[in-house]
């Protein structure tokens, strides 16, 4: 078995996801009161959102760079949520073994220098090591559950790995905050992003809720493909819904 998965991101109107521009946009603390409202104890983020918000600046270079080559785990302690990052190579250096009052646990591939993860032990960090070239997923989303008993992940970023969660079929919801706001720049990074495959289909989602929150996000929750459904969301800002698909209106100001 393995958790509920939640994929939870605030973006712009255009879909972009870089923090500094959706701080600019967004009107208060609504994205973590939603991510509050998902029940979600622990949180996992990829190795560029963790390095921006969380990783020390200089990276891991091991002296001895030989594999674990193997599939592990080490479990330092045990905790009702943790933080997890996904560092395939085991390349980030944490100031800190705890953030915000919950453990740091590391998922990296068995191409990982056994150093590192020694390393990892040594601070108190627990550490999961799976997948032959890069990390597997399914895998370890197992052993989150097994080992660590995690019941309810939210996936918050950044676009590359929502996109590997997405591309290993392992999101059981999608939460999505529109913001009031465009981004506009080339090359930012969206919502779901790095999927390789132009022949791979798009992905249904079936829309389970929306509502307006803050002053003019639209906070929309989707979950797999299904019978479409028809909604309205009353109010300022109008955001209505005709089976499954959200319009919004928004003015520039």
């Amino acid at each position: 078995m393995r958790p509920y998965i939640v994929c939870h991101m605030m973006a712009s109107v255009d879909g972009r996801i870089d923090c500094a521009m959706t701080e600019q946009i967004e009107s208060g603390d609504e994205y973590y009161e939603a991510l509050a409202e998902l029940g979600c104890p622990s949180l996992l983020m990829g190795r560029v959102t963790m390095q921006l918000h969380y990783a020390a600046a200089e990276p891991f270079v091991a002296k001895e760079p030989a594999p674990i080559g193997r599939q592990a785990v080490h479990v330092a302690r045990r905790a009702g949520g943790y933080l997890v990052a996904v560092d395939t190579h085991g390349s980030l250096c944490w100031p800190a073994g705890e953030f915000d009052g919950q453990p740091l646990l590391v998922i990296t591939s068995e191409k990982c220098a056994a150093e590192y993860l020694d390393t990892l032990a040594g601070a108190g960090i627990s550490w999961i090591a799976v997948g032959e070239e890069r990390i597997g997923l399914p895998e370890a989303m197992e052993m989150l559950r097994e080992t660590f008993g995690v019941e309810r992940l939210a996936v918050v970023g950044g676009g590359n790995i929502n996109g590997a969660f997405l591309a290993a079929g392992l999101l059981d919801e999608v939460s999505l905050m529109v913001a009031p706001g465009i981004d506009g720049r080339t090359g930012m990074t969206a919502v779901f992003d790095g999927i390789d495959d132009a022949a791979r289909p798009a992905t249904k989602l079936q829309l389970r809720s929306v509502k307006q929150v803050g002053e003019g996000t639209v906070w929309m929750r989707y979950g797999p493909g299904g019978v479409k459904r028809r909604f309205l969301v009353p109010g300022p800002g109008d955001a209505s819904i005709v089976t499954g698909t959200v319009w919004m209106i928004m003015d520039l100001i």
